[in-house]
C-alpha cells in the first residue's frame, strides 16, 4: 500500500484532501473488507429474495401477483382482497353499501391510491395535491402522560389530530394544505464527480381548524411498497431482538434498536415492524390505521378516525358501525400480507457481484441485513419456513441531522428510521416511473438516497463518495438487481 500511495503522489501530487480520500478508498476494498467483521453477511446466491412463494415478474406488475407458493384454495381470498384495496371508498350513504363510511376528512379514496400498482408513492408536484405522500403531526411527548404515549405513540394536536388531511368529503373542509419547498445540497466526490440533491423543506398552508400550535412536530411519509409484508411478520421476535445492539457493544459504530410498541389486538408492547418508523406490529394493525387516517373509515380494531371531536365529523353519515367490516379487514389483511416478491434478475453479471461485495464492505449490510428466516410455525404454510433476502434488520437507526424530522413515535427518537427493506427496489420505477425513496421520497434516484445517509450510516456514505466511478456503478446495478 505505501508503495502505491507513494506512487500516486509522486505522479499526481495529491491534496490532503485527495489523499484521505484514497485512503478511505483503500480501506474499503475488498482486499481490507475481507478483514472486516461486516464481511460475516452472506452473499445472495439464489434469486428467490422471498422464498418458495417468489415470482418471475418485472414488469409494472411486478409488485401485484401472490406469493408464488399459495394454495389455489386461497387465490379467490387474495382477489376479493385485492378488488378492496384496489376499488375507490365512496361517502355515505350510497348504493355500494360494502365501500361507503369514506371520510369526511381524508387523505385519498383508495389504498391503491397511495400504493399506486402496490408499490412506493411519490412526491407531489407544485400543482398537484398529495396522495402518496402526507405529513404526521403531534405535540412534543413531553406534554403527554404515559399512558398515551404507550398505547399511541404521540400526542395528537387539538383540532388536527395525528395527521394532516388534505382532501374532504363534499360539505366538509380539508385541514390545510400540504406546501413543499426544495433547496439544493451540492456534493462533492473524491474523483470530482457533483450531485445536486433536493432537500425538502415542509409547511401547512390555511389550516382550517384554527392555529397551529408553535411547538408542532410535523413528519412527511411516503407511502411504501407493499410487497413480502407477510414474510417480514413472520420472522420470529426474538431474532429482531437478538440483532439490537443499542449501546453498539460490539463497538463497529451501528446501534440498531427495537421500537417497542403498541399492539391493539393483544393490548401489550410489542415490537414494531411496520411503517418508517417501526410503529406498528402488524400488517392488520397498519393496514386498519391506514384505512382511519388516509380514508376515514372506522374497523373493530380501530373505532375512531383520525377526526378530532372539535372538527364535527360525526354530523356526517356513517357507512355503518364499522365501516370496515370484519370480513372486508380480513380480506385485505390477507392481500396486503400475500404479495409476493420479485425474483432477483442479472445475478450472473460480474459488475453485480463484485457490486455485492461492495455492498457488504462499504458497511451497507451492517443494517441492510440480507437473510433472515421465517418462523417455522408461522400461521400459514405459504410463509412458514422459508429463507428470505430482505436486506433491513427491522430495526431503528440513527440517521443523522439531514434527514431527521425531530419528531417521535414510541421508542423512536427524531433522528432515528427503521431500516426499510429493500428487496424489489430495483423494478420501484418500473412499477412506478415517479416513485421516490425514502421516507419522503425526496430522492429521485438510488444514488440520491445513499448520499442521505448520515448518523451511523455516515462513514458508508463517505465510503462510497471515494469510491471511483466503475465501482460505484457496480453497486447501483447490485441494488438495481434486487
Amino acid at each position: 500500500m505505501y508503495r502505491l500511495l507513494r506512487v500516486s503522489l509522486s505522479r499526481f501530487s495529491l491534496s490532503w484532501l485527495s489523499l484521505s480520500s484514497l485512503l478511505l478508498a483503500l480501506l474499503m476494498s475488498p482486499l481490507h473488507a475481507a478483514e472486516s467483521p461486516i464481511q460475516d453477511h452472506p452473499i445472495q446466491t439464489t434469486p428467490m429474495s422471498g422464498g418458495d412463494g417468489s415470482v418471475e415478474q418485472f414488469d409494472h406488475n411486478a409488485y401485484s401477483l401472490p406469493l408464488g407458493n399459495m394454495a389455489m384454495t386461497k387465490r379467490l381470498d387474495f382477489s376479493v382482497g385485492n378488488s378492496f384495496f384496489r376499488n375507490p371508498w365512496v361517502a355515505a350513504p350510497a348504493s355500494t353499501e360494502a365501500r361507503d363510511g369514506l371520510g369526511p376528512l381524508l387523505n385519498t379514496n383508495s389504498c391503491q391510491g397511495c400504493h399506486l400498482k402496490d408499490g412506493r408513492g411519490h412526491p407531489p408536484t407544485e400543482d398537484e395535491n398529495p396522495i402518496a405522500l402526507f405529513l404526521r403531526l403531534s405535540l412534543p411527548s413531553s406534554q403527554a402522560d404515559s399512558a398515551t404515549l404507550e398505547q399511541r405513540g404521540a400526542l395528537p394536536v387539538p383540532n388536527y389530530g395525528l395527521q394532516l388531511q388534505t382532501t374532504a368529503i363534499s360539505g366538509a373542509q380539508p385541514e390545510g394544505k400540504l406546501v413543499i419547498e426544495y433547496r439544493p445540497r451540492k456534493i462533492s466526490f473524491a474523483d470530482g464527480h457533483r450531485v445536486t440533491l433536493q432537500e425538502p423543506i415542509y409547511s401547512i398552508a390555511e389550516p382550517a381548524y384554527g392555529e397551529l400550535p408553535d411547538a408542532l412536530q410535523t413528519s412527511p411519509r411516503l407511502a411504501p411498497p407493499m410487497i413480502g409484508l407477510g414474510l417480514l411478520e413472520a420472522i420470529p421476535e426474538a431474532d429482531l431482538i437478538a440483532a439490537a445492539d443499542p449501546d453498539d457493544a460490539d463497538g463497529d459504530g451501528i446501534s440498531g434498536r427495537a421500537n417497542q410498541v403498541w399492539d391493539m389486538r393483544s393490548g401489550t408492547t410489542v415490537v414494531g415492524r411496520f411503517g418508517w418508523k417501526a410503529g406498528e406490529p402488524s400488517v392488520e394493525q397498519q393496514g386498519l390505521h391506514a384505512f382511519a387516517g388516509d380514508m376515514g373509515l372506522t374497523s373493530s380494531l380501530v373505532p375512531h378516525t383520525d377526526c378530532m371531536a372539535s372538527q364535527g365529523c360525526d354530523d356526517f353519515p356513517s357507512g355503518g358501525t364499522p365501516e370496515v367490516s370484519d370480513d372486508v379487514a380480513d380480506f385485505v389483511t390477507f392481500y396486503a400480507s400475500s404479495l409476493a416478491v420479485p425474483m432477483r434478475r442479472n445475478m450472473g453479471d460480474p459488475a453485480v457481484k463484485r457490486g455485492a461485495e461492495r455492498f457488504n464492505a462499504l458497511g451497507c449490510a451492517s443494517c441492510h441485513t440480507p437473510r433472515q428466516h421465517t418462523a417455522a410455525d408461522a400461521p400459514r404454510p405459504a410463509l412458514a419456513g422459508q429463507e428470505i433476502w430482505p436486506y433491513s434488520d427491522l430495526l431503528l437507526h440513527d440517521l443523522g441531522e439531514a434527514l431527521a424530522d425531530h419528531r417521535s413515535e414510541f421508542k423512536a427518537d427524531g433522528r432515528e428510521w427503521r431500516t426499510p427493506p429493500l428487496w424489489g427496489i430495483g423494478l420501484a420505477q418500473t412499477v412506478n416511473p415517479r416513485a421516490g425513496f425514502l421516507h419522503d421520497g425526496r430522492a429521485r434516484t438510488l444514488e440520491e438516497a445513499i448520499l442521505w445517509h448520515g448518523g451511523e450510516a455516515e462513514s458508508v456514505t463517505q465510503g462510497y463518495r471515494a469510491l471511483p466511478a466503475d465501482q460505484r456503478d457496480e453497486l447501483i446495478r447490485f441494488l438495481e438487481s434486487l
